[in-house]
């Protein structure tokens, strides 16, 4: 780049309103999904309680949003359609927003790229129309209307051509689309949304959902099976926590409910959908004790405060968001899921038994026999009466029985309904009783309703995971003192964020204290982690600092090495255990929290209903 000749002074121009429009446009609407987002959020905040959104071309060619909300006079459409206009705020606290827009630039925007038409009709008032291309406005005129507004927008980006280069297929714009009217479908239970793609002069629905009723859950879990699937209500807890002015709500998948990618994560901060750094880092906060890291957890997540507590005016986007105290929502997110996935106990998802009836799968046979119904206890007693072997056999047959425990209830002719084997009453409990093992690793239980298969190795894992953990919290974590301080050198600025955090590592087993310049002394170390390189582990925590805003490293790499104790000390596969060994392992997973997933997310049993089991040998 050659250096500026200092006699050729630059002069400075005021840009006209055209140009101004055109420069907001690129920073509000990056894609058509972007109008879409602004159109609908003006529609929410009319007081519309149906919307329905068109599309064509992957809403290159048309954006059109119909909504039934409050309307607009013949005096508002002007001035809706001028920069900076707004009936959001009146402009004296910028932090007392209560509504999705407020900086007036979305419609401007649109109209300055596009070809942009407005009707409405406000109660009480005649429908009147006005229409904008290329950021020229034409005069208002009347129009047939009901109520409600209807918003048109063609040939997005035509006035300024090479934004549409930078497009993506029409198939992933319409994708994009699907996605920003789910979220703000999801951060609006009341609201029935509607979406149809009118490409080619086809009429092809592609998302709706009626307003849903009933108190907050109700219609948030009704809206949330609609939107993220039946399956992810069925396997996700409620959350609801409070700490000094934040609430957070929603629900958090099971860790055994986890997807390979995080496409299945959805954070509101006072209904706004939000893509936010501090939240996501709280979410993965949150799950590192029970996932993998190339495993990801489902949620929908809402956040609710003062709006003096947030600032939403971060980005023209308004999908980042900054908080005042940031530490209290991450504290909250995390201590609230971990909460509530405590109280879940030893649950696991019912996907993980659809997946293994799935896997099931017959071999061909022939056309089916139906069955008769399951016979009677009397027509029971009688056929094993009829098939009993030779008496001289009865002794020999039970010497080569793999069965645990006696057979229950006793069927033989003339045997009386005694109280059933210690083990009988334990069908009732969630894990049932054990009757059997099989390749040395597997248990089976018999449930009231089915059957359980746990496998014992990661079942015992993760019990022993737990008990560490417990110790640890109540004794603390030991520190090993240093010889001698290894002293690392950090620029001042990366020198402040660690020591803000030093209370934090202490509590941890590390301490670190300043030592001149930006330097750092490092005294103790977790002694559990052995010997390490502080060094590193000091900039990797710097580096988590500045993805997510907070750092977990110190106490994940500690939880890691006491998972690998577990690992090792737990019960091993090829194990050949007692009849009283498992049915304690499965009352200890019953009482012990988190114990339907090993310490990697992977499920530690499978419970299969009778019915599943009896439609897998056709017997239905």
């Amino acid at each position: 780049m050659n250096a500026p000749d200092l006699n050729m002074r630059p002069q400075i121009r005021q840009l006209d309103d055209a140009a101004i429009n055109r420069i907001a446009a690129g920073e509000v609407v990056e894609r058509p999904a972007s109008a879409v987002k602004e159109l609908v959020e003006n529609a929410v905040d009319a007081g519309a309680r149906r919307i329905a959104v068109e599309i064509a071309d992957g809403g290159k060619t048309l954006i059109r949003v119909t909504d039934d909300g409050c309307g607009m006079t013949e005096a508002d459409l002007p001035l809706a359609l001028s920069r900076h206009a707004t009936s959001k705020i009146d402009g004296s606290d910028l932090l007392n927003i209560h509504s999705f827009g407020f900086r007036g630039e979305a419609l401007p925007s649109l109209g300055a790229v596009g070809r942009l038409t407005i009707q409405s009709r406000a109660r009480g008032h005649e429908g009147v129309s006005l229409s904008v291309s290329g950021g020229e406005h034409s005069a208002p005129r009347p129009c047939a209307l009901n109520g409600g507004t209807v918003v048109t927008l063609r040939d997005l980006f035509f006035a300024t051509p090479a934004r549409l280069k930078f497009l993506r297929s029409n198939r992933a714009e319409t994708q994009a689309i699907t996605e920003t009217v789910k979220r703000l479908a999801m951060a609006e239970p009341s609201i029935g949304f509607t979406l149809r793609d009118v490409s080619g002069g086809e009429d092809k629905l592609r998302f709706r959902t009626e307003p849903e009723s009933g108190d907050l859950f109700d219609a948030l879990r009704a809206r949330l099976g609609h939107v993220m699937g039946a399956s992810f209500v069925e396997n996700a807890v409620p959350i609801d926590a409070e700490r000094d002015g934040f609430r957070l709500t929603g629900y958090a998948g099971l860790p055994t409910y986890s997807r390979g990618a995080a496409v299945a994560q959805f954070l509101f901060v006072n209904g706004r959908p939000v893509q936010d750094r501090l939240l996501l880092g709280a979410l993965r906060g949150a799950y590192a004790d029970f996932l993998s890291r190339d495993r990801h957890p489902a949620v929908a997540l809402f956040v609710d405060c003062d709006p003096h507590l947030v600032d939403v005016n971060v980005h023209p986007a308004k999908s980042q968001v900054r908080f005042r105290d940031p530490g209290i929502v991450r504290g909250l997110i995390v201590t609230g899921l971990r909460h509530a996935l405590a109280q879940a106990g030893h649950r696991a998802s019912s996907t993980v038994a659809q997946a293994t009836l799935g896997a099931m799968r017959p071999e061909p046979t022939a056309p089916r026999v139906y069955q008769m119904d399951r016979p009677s206890r009397d027509a029971r007693r009688a056929a094993y009466a009829a098939q009993a072997p030779d008496p001289g056999f009865a002794e020999l047959a039970e010497s080569f029985s793999g069965r645990l425990l006696d057979p229950e209830p006793d069927l033989r002719p003339g045997a009386e309904e005694q109280g059933a084997p210690a083990a009988l009453g334990q069908e009732a409990l969630p894990l049932g009783a054990a009757r059997g093992q099989v390749h040395e690793n597997y248990i089976i239980a018999q449930t009231a309703d089915g059957v359980v298969i746990v496998d014992q190795h990661a079942a015992h894992e993760r019990l022993v995971y737990e008990k560490l953990k417990r110790q640890m919290a109540q004794n603390g974590v030991a520190a090993q003192a240093l010889l001698i301080p290894e002293i690392v050198e950090l620029s001042p600025d990366d020198r402040d964020r660690l020591l803000g955090i030093a209370d934090s590592l202490a509590q941890m087993g590390l301490v670190i204290e300043a030592f001149g310049g930006g330097a750092i002394a490092v005294r103790e170390t977790p002694a559990i982690l052995g010997e390490i390189n502080a060094t590193a582990l000091l900039r990797d925590v710097l580096d988590e600092l500045g993805d997510f805003g907070s750092s977990q490293l110190v106490q994940e790499k500690i939880e890691a090495i006491l998972s690998r104790v577990a690992c090792h000390g737990s019960i091993r596969s090829g194990r050949r255990m007692r009849g009283d060994e498992m049915n304690a392992l499965l009352r200890e997973m019953e009482a012990t929290p988190h114990s339907g997933q090993c310490n990697h997310g992977r499920p530690t049993y499978v419970e299969l209903k009778l019915s599943d089991i009896e439609r897998l040998f056709g017997r239905t």
